[in-house]
């Protein structure tokens, strides 16, 4: 299996060093930038121009690459793999993506991102759920760059503040760029309008914490993970970063979980 990435970010990176360290490549890279080859890898600015032999494609560039490259790539018959997953709140855009993954007979895997306890939500799912929440809680520096600027003075916050209280389908369309783990929750239990975000900047605190509690047949269940974000990228968790790779890995195992 030949693999390729969208981007060259702080994730971008990532997968790539944990893909050369496990001698799975990559093998091309789809960039703004890109164009030529140099240390031994493609750099190419569309999905045309990809070499033929891609099989698998990691989007790790955010919602926009996907709309602008998701398509393509699927229709090619690649499979791909993104961690962009708030972007499929849009309903046109997820349709787009399923026609696009027929039509190819090709796969879009969503990777579980900076989540987890999402495989006992989807089992909770089949039986029925009555309540899915999810509350995201960051340093204020994690919310940099997002809507909370507007409507929180993170420089100078002294106490942990609600910046966003909602649906998921809201807090992912509001916050592309930080609540990819509310989309994360939604797909895997309640969906996008059934599930509730709360996006809280806290001073106290230095991990970004995500909770999710759920009710329903199967009982109840409360999660709480506290994840560091990347060095070089406060907004990008370490562990979405290491469910792309997880995800690449499940592709090529004989037997997966």
């Amino acid at each position: 299996m030949k693999i390729g990435i969208i981007g060259e970010g702080a994730i971008g990176r990532y997968v790539a060093d944990s893909l050369q360290g496990r001698g799975l490549g990559p093998h091309a890279i789809l960039t703004r930038s890109g164009g030529g080859t140099s240390d031994g890898l493609s750099r190419v600015r569309s999905v045309a121009d990809m070499p033929d032999d891609i099989s698998l494609m990691v989007d790790c560039a955010g919602h926009a690459a996907l709309v602008q490259h998701g398509p393509a790539i699927l229709e090619r018959g690649i499979d791909l793999v993104t961690v962009s997953l708030g972007a499929l709140a849009d309903p046109e855009l997820e349709f787009t993506l399923t026609d696009a993954a027929r039509r190819g007979n090709a796969q879009l895997h969503l990777a579980s991102g900076a989540i987890g306890a999402l495989d006992a939500l989807r089992a909770a799912k089949v039986g029925g759920l009555e309540e899915v929440t999810y509350t995201g809680r960051k340093p204020p520096k994690g919310w940099k760059g997002s809507p909370a600027e507007d409507r929180l003075d993170l420089d100078t916050l002294t106490a942990a503040a609600t910046h966003f209280d909602g649906t998921a389908r809201d807090a992912a369309t509001t916050y592309p760029k930080n609540a990819n783990v509310a989309a994360a929750v939604a797909l895997a239990g309640a969906g996008f309008d059934a599930t509730q975000v709360r996006l809280i900047a806290d001073p106290d605190v230095t991990a970004n914490i995500h909770e999710i509690h759920a009710t329903g047949a199967f009982g109840q269940f409360h999660f709480r993970i506290e994840g560091h974000a990347l060095p070089d990228n406060p907004r990008s968790s370490a562990l979405a970063a290491m469910s792309a790779v997880a995800a690449i890995e499940r592709q090529l195992a004989p037997i997966t979980t």
